[in-house]
């Protein structure tokens, strides 16, 4: 069986059996859509409409109805946010934590009837297979977009891509001049439910070449490919801008990303003229042999 066919044969049985089809998600009188937001709403202390657009890949109709809906039901407010009168924060009532309260407490319960029949070597195997399962789709899923200096979702990753590399190499990391901002660079975000997941960018180098800077993959979307994903994305912007040749450095401690690169068809060159001088390993590819 193919994977699309295991796949919308696992969203077939997945959806009847969670409730997603009625139109009173878990009998609480809403919808799944509805509730879902409900439940983003209320995942931190309230969310900017601008981000739950973003995190439930929503049209900005479609959730105004939905927002106005719970707002009705006096589930949720939405208000001026303090920090920027042009944006909207939306936040939920005592009635809307009491609401989100027994969504958490009714589908806790449906998922303890799905593996109740389970022994416990099927409910490991069944918690195995859904996290690989969850982490593959989510990667496969993730939005990846060109992000400006100020971005702050692309700052964002700068910042944990900078702070993991001053924690990891044996004498931290100064960044030797402006990050994120050099002439001609161009930096790509990814994303998954509005949240920052992988970072990297290219500018020109010394002689002609293209380089690959500052990619960084959060830790707990390692293993799932989109590292090498990325790497092929920056690959192809490289090459839509006419590069040929494209260059990277990067630290001994950095094992994993070495790997990658090797396997990537990257090989092993002297340092190069504007490497970074904390890198210890320098690479090039061949754009053109792809």
């Amino acid at each position: 069986m193919s994977t699309t066919a295991v796949l919308r044969r696992f969203n077939r049985t997945y959806t009847q059996r969670i409730g997603a089809l009625e139109e009173s998600f878990l009998g609480t009188g809403r919808p799944l859509a509805v509730s879902r937001l409900l439940f983003e709403i209320g995942a931190s202390d309230g969310a900017t409409v601008r981000d739950l657009r973003e995190r439930l890949d929503l049209d900005s109709g479609h959730l105004s109805r939905m927002l106005r809906r719970l707002e009705r039901d006096g589930l949720v407010e939405t208000l001026p946010d303090p920090a920027d009168q042009r944006r909207r924060v939306a936040r939920l009532t005592e009635a809307g934590r009491a609401a989100r309260q027994e969504l958490d407490d009714r589908s806790e319960d449906l998922a303890a009837r799905i593996v109740a029949p389970l022994t416990d070597r099927q409910r490991a195997r069944l918690t195995e297979a859904l996290a690989t399962a969850d982490l593959l789709v989510r990667a496969a899923t993730i939005r990846i977009r060109e992000v400006a200096p100020e971005d702050p979702a692309g700052r964002d990753a700068l910042r944990r891509y900078l702070d993991e590399i001053d924690a990891r190499f044996a004498h931290g990391y100064a960044a030797s001049g402006p990050v994120a901002s050099e002439p001609g660079s161009t930096y790509v975000l990814a994303t998954s439910d509005g949240e920052p997941v992988a970072y990297g960018g290219i500018r020109p180098a010394p002689g002609g070449a293209t380089e690959i800077k500052r990619m960084w993959v959060h830790q707990d979307w390692r293993g799932a490919g989109l590292g090498s994903r990325m790497l092929r994305h920056l690959e192809a912007l490289a090459a839509e801008r006419g590069a040929t040749r494209v260059v990277l450095d990067t630290n001994e401690v950095l094992a994993e990303a070495i790997a990658m690169y090797e396997r990537s068809g990257y090989r092993s060159v002297p340092r190069y003229e504007g490497s970074d001088p904390h890198a210890t390993h320098f690479f090039e590819k061949d754009l053109t042999a792809r």
